[in-house]
């Protein structure tokens, strides 16, 4: 039987022979219950459009202030890079670091890697560092943190506004949409990609 027409469970390593499933359908393992594949809603299409919105507002998010603070009409903005650098700077490094990696360097990794692997699939060819590129992406889905990130920014604005006036400025609300749109675009089935990769290679 070809390889395309199995899956195997990354989790179980049960094998399974690859089922036609409908617009929105869940394949999962019958022994640990984990998912092998799902029929998407959406195609390659909406996933392009998802990685360039994603690429655009990490732009945005990135070269604008995150907030802005008024304290005893001091008034002072920061922006991502500016907070990586002062927390670097006041003894913190490794917190800072972190930080730099998880919130700046895997998404923009996450956001070109969608991008390499995209664009070409949507001409009609499979690019060279396919299989690296789709390794790449599952192993840094866990590490984009972008969501814990606008968590923590929410909890500092609540603690901060007791003692100044605290304004959200448009960095912060790129990363609320870049957030979303990462969550969404992640959340695609993987094998999707592949499938369209066997198509154009057989």
């Amino acid at each position: 039987m070809p390889s395309a027409l199995l899956v195997i469970c990354e989790h179980c390593d049960s094998v399974y022979r690859r089922q036609v499933l409908k617009p929105g359908e869940v394949a999962r393992c019958q022994r640990c219950g984990s998912v092998l594949y799902r029929r998407e809603r959406h195609d390659l299409d909406a996933m392009l459009a998802l990685t360039l919105a994603s690429l655009i507002v990490f732009l945005i998010a990135n070269a604008y202030p995150i907030m802005r603070l008024d304290l005893a009409g001091i008034e002072n903005d920061t922006t991502l890079w500016h907070a990586i650098l002062t927390s670097y700077d006041s003894g913190v490094d490794a917190i800072a670091i972190a930080a730099a990696v998880c919130v700046f360097i895997f998404p923009l990794m996450q956001i070109g890697l969608f991008l390499y692997v995209l664009l070409p699939l949507r001409m009609g060819h499979v690019p060279r560092a396919f299989i690296g590129a789709m390794h790449a992406l599952r192993q840094m889905q866990p590490w984009s943190m972008v969501e814990v990130f606008m968590l923590g920014t929410l909890v500092s604005v609540v603690k901060l506004s007791v003692v100044a006036e605290v304004t959200p400025e448009t960095g912060f609300w790129g990363f609320v949409a870049l957030a979303c749109l990462l969550t969404a675009l992640i959340n695609f089935d993987l094998h999707l990609l592949w499938d369209r990769a066997e198509a154009l290679q057989s």
